[in-house]
């Protein structure tokens, strides 16, 4: 835990929380990222029905580049990355969050926010995923 930062992360949280809540009482849309996305650029949809998904993208990729160029301290490693793996790595990223009807943040956040119990179920899945794979790995070496 180098760069342990519970405080920005607690602010950062409140400040997903009540942009989710925004966009759900403001459009009636929820904020999952992966369906965002999706209905960003693979629907049929006519474009003016998905400037508010197309903005949120750009939103996202500017926010992260605002931050990059300000220098916060822990954000990216500062490693040379393999672009390959990357593309592999968000290819596979991208069939499990559709194979899950949404990503981790998805459930984590709009779907308990909302009550869902399949969203409940998802996240109590990546949980024990994410907490069995570190017991194997602790176990290991």
């Amino acid at each position: 835990m180098e760069n342990f930062t519970p405080i920005s992360a607690f602010i950062g949280g409140i400040i997903i929380g009540i942009a989710s809540l925004f966009l759900l009482f403001s459009t009636g849309k929820i904020a999952g990222i992966s369906g965002i996305l999706e209905r960003s650029i693979f629907t049929w949809q006519r474009l003016e029905n998905r400037y508010w998904a197309l903005w949120f993208i750009v939103g996202l990729i500017i926010g992260g580049e605002i931050v990059q160029l300000i220098g916060y301290p822990g954000f990216g490693s500062g490693h040379p990355h393999n672009i390959y793996l990357i593309g592999i790595g968000g290819l596979l990223v991208g069939f499990g969050s559709r194979l899950g009807s949404g990503c981790t943040s998805g459930h984590g956040v709009c779907g308990l926010g909302r009550l869902s119990f399949r969203s409940f179920v998802a996240v109590i899945t990546f949980m024990s995923s994410a907490f069995l794979t570190l017991l194997i790995k602790r176990l290991i070496s």
